[in-house]
């Protein structure tokens, strides 16, 4: 069977997703789709909008045949990291492509992007020291020093975010020597951060987010009626859709209960922020208004927030230090699967070597605690007893089946 790689969040799942899963699967011929999903916490830094498992189900319905959870230690981290373990999961699970929507819709430019800073790595990597100690953001450092190499040349736009995240998983297939052939689909209609609707059928999730939460504009036309339906049982059977506002406390009461050197002992929290985090979280009485408070030019919004992430799950340097030794994923976290999902896995399962886990209490892993600690604080908003049912659920729950 041919099998096509997705790498997403579905937060939530619209349909600018449908029309990338359908051009994807007509372009790569695919005859199974697999997608390695972020769980609770997502890479810029903030809580799903709806559990791992109910955007499973959005998945499965829409089209998915097997959904594999991408580690929270590779979930929250920038695109680099990110890439690198999504990648390394779906060459695991011996896909033949891997297809990413992006703002260009070409794979040339991104190939001939990845053989030009292959070939000047030192230059590149000097000219990215040099831009980081004018006190830009790491991003912003990255696409100043391309154009400086390039000199300006059209070779490929690193500014737009899902032309940097298609970069980047193009270079993790270079490096780790993955078997699966890149391919992408332009964006359509709306871009990434795009906070308003402007099409009459696609809209980014940013977008719908930003409408479900200010309760301003139906979402209906943008949205599969699956995801609708989900996101509103959701909401009456919990009582809420999650956003960094309803995690203010808990993050306000961690870093009011922590040193400065307790800080620094968190994952991202670099030198000299411990401070600037303890002076500001005093006077800030929500999440938007500490994050204005503590925002700079070298850090970006997206930066901070996975900093508050792990602020919030306790997740140390030394904790994370597993993935500067491997930026591969040890093991593959089944989330759902459809009944063509499960005949694909049947069909390559002697050859997988990572441990497929369907069930928490047959595996242990520094990684694995990451993933179950982080699912602990994502249920923590929620009154009782719901919130300890949901905890046990983490260990009760099998894989979604469709």
């Amino acid at each position: 069977m041919n099998a096509l790689g997705l790498v997403v969040e579905y937060n939530p799942f619209h349909n600018g997703h449908f029309y990338h899963l359908a051009e994807s699967k007509k372009e790569t011929n695919a005859d199974v789709v697999i997608a390695v999903m972020s769980g609770n916490f997502l890479q810029r830094g903030e809580p799903a909008l709806i559990s791992k498992w109910e955007r499973t189900k959005m998945a499965l319905h829409c089209g998915i045949d097997l959904v594999i959870e991408l580690p929270y230690a590779f979930a929250t981290q920038k695109a680099n990291t990110f890439a690198n373990g999504a990648v390394s999961i779906l060459e695991a699970l011996k896909c033949q492509s891997l297809c990413f929507g992006s703002e260009l819709g070409e794979i040339s430019s991104f190939l001939g992007a990845n053989e030009f800073l292959h070939k000047s790595k030192q230059q590149y990597d000097e000219l990215i020291k040099k831009q980081i100690k004018t006190g830009v953001s790491y991003p912003t450092a990255l696409t100043n020093a391309f154009q400086e190499l390039t000199n300006g040349k059209e070779i490929l736009d690193l500014s737009l975010p899902n032309n940097i995240l298609g970069f980047h998983y193009v270079k993790s297939i270079r490096e780790q020597q993955a078997q699966m052939k890149p391919f992408t689909i332009q964006r359509t209609s709306a871009g990434y951060h795009e906070q308003n609707f402007v099409s009459p059928t696609i809209a980014s999730a940013t977008s719908i987010r930003k409408s479900i939460f200010s309760n301003e504009g139906d979402i209906t036309n943008y949205v599969p009626s699956v995801t609708f339906q989900i996101l509103n049982e959701y909401k009456m059977e919990k009582g809420l859709l999650h956003n960094w506002e309803q995690y203010f406390h808990l993050l306000k009461y961690s870093i009011m209960t922590m040193t400065e050197e307790d800080l620094l002992t968190i994952y991202e929290v670099e030198e000299g922020l411990e401070n600037r985090i303890k002076k500001n979280i005093l006077h800030a009485q929500s999440f938007q208004d500490f994050m204005e408070r503590i925002k700079t030019k070298r850090y970006t919004w997206t930066r901070l927030q996975r900093l508050c992430t792990h602020i919030l799950t306790k997740t140390t340097k030394q904790q994370m230090s597993f993935i500067n030794d491997s930026q591969t994923a040890p093991y593959i976290r089944l989330l759902g699967m459809s009944s063509k999902g499960q005949e694909y896995l049947r069909s390559i399962k002697k050859q997988i070597e990572l441990p497929i886990i369907s069930k928490l209490a047959t595996f242990r892993h520094p990684l694995l605690e990451l993933d179950i600690k982080a699912t602990n604080t994502y249920n923590m908003i929620f009154e009782e007893p719901l919130r300890s049912k949901l905890l046990k659920a983490e260990y009760a729950t099998p894989p979604i089946r469709l």
